[in-house]
């Protein structure tokens, strides 16, 4: 009972501090890794139906796959880092702190969500058609760009 505590312990000062060092962050980030496991598991389950092999090689890809989405949100960070300091040093402040960082975790779960719901229809599941088009919208409107 004592380990239980201890471990219950050590993971809720482990889900602190990052969330505390993630910031605004935490959340999007959370949730994108709770779709990249929710997508693994489908596409796992799916590749049967699909009648693809399932191997460590692929599955290795998948998960490098995965860690550089997440890599990717760090990039969004350096630019919004980089944003600021070129604004503090031309004498103004940007106050739209990790924008970019949110804007590619949000972009990266609409993505997620896109290939779960794939997955999930080609395992055999009936899907709502207002649930695609809704996630469908979403990416629409935040890839779109005035030219």
């Amino acid at each position: 009972m004592e380990f239980l505590k201890t471990a219950k312990a050590i993971c809720i000062a482990a889900f602190g501090l990052l969330s505390s060092w993630l910031g605004v962050l935490a959340i999007p980030v959370y949730v994108l890794v709770g779709c990249n496991v929710m997508d693994y598991i489908t596409g796992l389950a799916a590749a049967h139906r699909r009648g693809q092999k399932v191997s460590s090689y692929v599955g290795v890809l998948g998960i490098a796959k995965k860690v550089c989405m997440w890599l990717l949100i760090a990039v969004g960070a350096v630019v919004d880092w980089l944003l600021m300091y070129c604004g503090s040093q031309l004498g103004f402040e940007i106050h739209l702190p990790m924008l970019a960082a949110s804007l590619v975790a949000v972009w990266l779960i609409i993505n997620e969500i896109i290939s779960i719901l794939e997955n999930i229809g080609d395992i055999g599941v009936p899907l709502p058609g207002f649930l695609t088009k809704i996630v469908q919208g979403l990416k629409s409107k935040i890839e779109c760009t005035e030219e």
